[in-house]
């Protein structure tokens, strides 16, 4: 497998020319990958539309930016809790009224390791509500501009898809029963990824070639994710490996949600993020997917009870 077609550095933003007129959407910019993201992009010359739950804290990276970059830059912040699909409808709403085209929508933000169970409104488990039914939602309701803007969608799972029951539990969602964190968190992310193949054999039995939907994963990166929401131990824990040779910084874990929002022909049946020891570090390039990430059988039932918890129906 061609795992580095970009050099032994791999894919580096680098390569990401002149984006003045492109505008891209990124869910979770208040720190993180997503921050780091929108930095480059920006940096570039793109418009980015900031999707995030916290106003104030987005506001505020916004100030950051601009005094790093200049007040010319081209930043729109919408408001959207992915825990609340009323407000990701709303926050479909205000985007096809502020923005005319779509080159990526970046689905980036994520919450991991939520200690208790926890019920989003809408009743959901938070982790697979927030990581994965927002975030179907908000892919369905913008696909439209996305494909009549020749766009992308791109979505950051993670490794950890490798990791819990390997398959989605259908029979306990919420994980009412044996509920852990990491379980739990392992299932999103996998719901996340097998989608993105499932929303790819859709769109090609319809005859759609218009818009290309990516999975990478960001690594290990030192972002806030397990910081905010992973329980006490996962903590302590976190932080030491932070400290680690192990772990890399949060501008290199937004490199490959960035090679896929920007990279021309770019092959859509892969897996991209860092290729070292474990996929936790290295140069971005081609990752190998474990054959549980691609169960048909598993995507296509995924996929009818998505669209069942979401009240949405992607009409493809």
């Amino acid at each position: 497998m061609k795992t580095l077609q970009f050099g032994k550095k791999g894919w580096t933003p680098d390569r990401i020319d002149n984006q003045e007129g492109k505008t891209y959407l990124i869910t979770g910019t208040t720190s993180g990958t997503g921050f780091e993201a929108s930095r480059i992009l920006l940096s570039k010359g793109a418009k980015v539309v900031m999707l995030n739950r916290n106003s104030k804290k987005t506001e505020k990276v916004i100030v950051t930016l601009k005094k790093e970059l200049g007040n010319h830059i081209k930043v729109l912040s919408i408001r959207m809790d992915l825990a609340e699909q009323a407000s990701v409808r709303k926050a479909a709403q205000e985007i096809l009224a502020k923005v005319t085209h779509i080159d990526a929508l970046i689905c980036n933000a994520a919450i991991a390791q939520v200690p208790k169970q926890e019920l989003t409104v809408d009743g959901h488990e938070s982790q697979l509500g927030v990581n994965h039914y927002g975030h179907f939602l908000l892919q369905g309701l913008l696909y439209p501009l996305i494909e009549k803007s020749n766009g992308r969608i791109v979505v950051v799972g993670s490794e950890g898809y490798k990791m819990g029951i390997k398959t989605i539990k259908f029979d306990d969602m919420n994980w009412d029963k044996n509920y852990t964190g990491n379980n739990a968190y392992s299932q999103s992310k996998l719901a996340q990824i097998m989608s993105v193949y499932e929303l790819q054999d859709r769109l090609k039995k319809a005859g759609k070639t218009d818009v290309n939907v990516y999975a990478c994963h960001p690594g290990a990166s030192r972002t806030s994710l397990i910081k905010t929401s992973g329980s006490l131990m996962t903590r302590f824990i976190w932080q030491l490996m932070k400290l680690s040779p192990l772990v890399q910084s949060a501008e290199k874990g937004s490199y490959p949600e960035l090679m896929c929002a920007t990279e021309p022909n770019l092959d859509q049946n892969e897996f991209y993020g860092p290729t070292g020891r474990n996929y936790w570090t290295g140069p971005v390039g081609i990752c190998k997917l474990e054959p549980h990430a691609k169960d048909k059988v598993v995507a296509s039932k995924l996929w009818a009870i998505s669209e069942l918890e979401t009240n949405f129906n992607w009409n493809i």
